[in-house]
C-alpha cells in the first residue's frame, strides 16, 4: 500500500535546555558519587520519562525535605525552592545540592537585590508552580505580590505604589508577559524591571521557532509534559500563531491519528525538559504511517552550557 505523503517540520531549537542537561547531570553524577539512594525534592524537572529514568537509576522522588532522610544527599529541582528549605536542609546536617537553573538563581538574586533597596516585588507568574513558589519563598512573607493576568493589576494594592519592582517566572509566554507589563507600567510609572529580560533564552528561542513554523503547518505537536510550563506556552503560542491544530503529547502513544486525518504538514517540537529521544519516538511514529519528507526550520543556535555545582566535581 502506498503511503501518503507528509510533510514534517522540526522546529530548532527544540527540547532540553542548558538548565534542564545540567539538573539531569547533577542527579546522575550525584549517584556516581555518593551511590544510590539520592533524594530529590520534587520531580527534577517535569517529565515523566526523564523522572522514571533516573528512578531506575536509584533516585527517589519526594514531595518535601520532611520525606528524606538525614543521611542521604537531597538534591533540589531545577525550578528552585524557598529559602527556608537549604536553611532546614543545613539545620539537619544533610548534603545537599542546589540544582537550580542558573536563570532562575538570577531572578532570586534580582528579587534580594530590590528588596534590599526597600522595594515590594510584582511577580509575573503562574500559581502554584514550583518556580513561582521557589522565587516567592526568596523574600519575606507578604514581599512579593503574584499578577498572573492583565486584570490582577488593577487589583492589587502595594504597600507604596512608588517603590516597586517586577520579576518574571522564566517560561512565560513573551507575547503574554509584554501585556502584563504594559499595565504594570501604565498604573505604576515608576516602578522598576529587571535589569536583562526574566524569560530564559531557551523560552523565548523555543517560542521564536514555533511562530516561524505554526503558519507553514497543518497541524502541530508539541512534546512535553501536561505539568510543564513551558511546554503548555509552546501550544498556546502555536495557535496563536496561526496554527489552529495544536496540542500537547507526552509520547508517540498519545498522538490523535484520527485528528490528523488528511493533513498534509504538521509541526514538530518538544519542551525544555523533552528529551530528544521522545522526538525521534513521534517521527517513527509518522514513518510508520505516512511517507515523511523532514524539514528543519531554524531560527536560532543554542551554544550555552552550565558548570554543575562544585561539590559534585570533588572526589566523594
Amino acid at each position: 500500500m502506498t503511503k501518503t505523503p507528509l510533510t514534517l517540520y522540526l522546529a530548532a531549537p527544540r527540547g532540553f535546555c542548558a538548565g534542564v542537561d545540567r539538573a539531569i547531570k547533577i542527579v546522575e553524577m550525584a549517584l556516581e558519587k555518593w551511590g544510590a539512594p539520592v533524594y530529590v525534592r520534587h520531580e527534577i524537572v517535569h517529565n515523566k520519562y526523564v523522572v522514571d529514568g533516573l528512578r531506575e537509576k536509584g533516585a527517589v522522588f519526594v514531595k518535601e525535605l520532611d520525606n528524606c532522610p538525614n543521611d542521604r544527599p537531597v538534591i533540589f529541582s531545577a525550578h528552585g525552592v524557598p529559602k527556608a528549605v537549604p536553611a532546614e536542609a543545613a539545620r539537619r546536617e544533610m548534603i545537599y545540592v542546589d540544582a537550580t537553573c542558573p536563570l532562575v538563581s538570577k531572578v532570586h538574586i534580582e528579587a534580594e537585590r530590590h528588596h534590599a533597596n526597600g522595594l515590594q516585588m510584582v511577580m509575573i507568574g503562574h500559581a502554584g508552580h514550583p518556580e513561582t513558589i521557589g522565587t516567592m519563598g526568596q523574600l519575606p512573607h507578604g514581599e512579593v505580590i503574584l499578577v498572573e493576568t492583565e486584570e490582577d493589576v488593577a487589583q492589587i494594592t502595594p504597600r507604596d505604589p512608588e517603590k516597586l519592582a517586577f520579576i518574571t517566572q522564566t517560561t512565560l509566554s513573551v507575547d503574554d508577559t509584554a501585556g502584563i507589563v504594559a499595565a504594570l507600567q501604565a498604573r505604576f510609572p515608576t516602578i522598576v524591571g529587571p535589569h536583562k529580560e526574566d524569560i530564559c533564552y531557551a523560552t523565548t528561542n523555543r517560542q521564536g521557532a514555533v511562530k516561524a513554523m505554526a503558519p507553514k503547518a497543518d497541524a502541530m505537536l508539541v512534546i512535553g509534559a501536561p505539568n510543564s510550563s513551558n511546554s503548555k506556552r509552546l501550544v498556546e503560542v502555536g495557535r496563536s500563531a496561526g496554527c489552529a491544530y495544536a496540542q500537547l503529547v507526552q509520547r508517540a502513544e498519545d498522538i490523535d491519528w484520527r485528528a490528523l486525518e488528511g493533513i498534509g504538514s504538521i509541526g514538530i517540537t518538544a519542551g525544555a525538559s523533552a528529551p530528544e529521544v521522545l522526538v525521534n519516538e513521534v517521527i517513527d511514529a509518522f514513518r510508520d504511517r505516512f511517507d515523511v519528507t523532514l524539514e528543519q526550520v531554524e531560527t536560532a543556535v543554542e551554544n550555552v552550557e552550565f558548570k554543575v555545582p562544585r561539590v559534585l566535581r570533588e572526589p566523594a
